[in-house]
C-alpha cells in the first residue's frame, strides 16, 4: 500500500478527542498535555489520513512508565535513535497505520517546535498549501509501499518543516 494524501476530513478532530480520550484514561496523570499535531490537525490541509497525537510526559524514561499503557491500547513502539528525544509508536500494528503517538518532554524543544509548526500552518493558509503541495508530489515519488519509502518521504519534508521552524522562532510568541 502506498502512501496516500487525501482531502481534509471533519471527522479528524472528533476523531482525535475519541482518542485522547481512550489515551487520557489509560495513562492517567503520567500524560501532561495531549495535542492533536500533524496535517490531520490542520483545518483544510489534506494529509495522510493517520491521527497524530502528541503526549507530553514530565520524563521520558522510563520508557515503561507510557509504553505498557500504550501497548494495552493497541500502540507498537519503534524504537529509534530518536527516542532520547521523542519516541514514537503507532497502532494498528501493521501498515497502514490510523494513529501515531510521539511522546515528548513537557516544556521541551520538541513540544513547543511541534506545536508551533501546527500553529503556524493553521495561521498562514498559503504555507499550508505549499505544504499540501510538497506532501503530495513527494508521496508520489517515494510510493511507499515499503517502510524505507515512508522514512524517505518523511525525511523529503525536513526542509520545509526546519524552514518553518525558522520562522515561528522569529516571530516569537503569538500574540493574544
Amino acid at each position: 500500500m502506498t502512501i496516500a494524501i487525501v482531502p481534509y476530513d471533519a471527522a479528524w478532530p472528533r476523531e482525535f478527542e475519541r482518542e485522547r480520550e481512550r489515551l487520557q484514561a489509560e495513562l492517567g496523570a503520567v500524560a501532561l498535555r495531549i495535542e492533536h499535531n500533524g496535517s490531520t490537525a490542520v483545518p483544510g490541509l489534506a494529509a495522510k489520513p493517520v491521527i497524530d497525537i502528541q503526549i507530553s510526559v514530565a520524563h521520558l524514561l522510563p520508557l515503561a512508565a507510557y509504553a505498557v499503557p500504550l501497548a494495552r491500547l493497541g500502540y507498537r513502539h519503534v524504537a529509534s535513535a530518536d527516542d532520547d528525544r521523542c519516541p514514537f509508536f503507532h497502532r494498528p500494528v501493521d501498515w497502514p497505520h490510523t494513529h501515531h503517538v510521539h511522546v515528548v518532554e513537557a516544556g521541551g524543544d520538541e513540544e513547543r517546535q511541534t506545536l508551533a509548526f501546527r500553529d503556524y500552518l493553521r495561521a498562514h493558509p498559503d504555507r499550508a498549501r505549499e505544504y499540501e503541495a510538497l506532501k503530495r508530489a513527494l508521496a508520489a515519488a517515494f510510493g511507499g509501499a515499503d517502510a524505507s519509502a515512508r522514512e524517505a518521504y518523511a525525511a523529503a519534508k525536513s526542509e520545509f518543516v526546519m524552514r518553518i521552524d525558522a520562522l515561528t522562532r522569529t516571530a516569537g510568541p503569538r500574540q493574544p
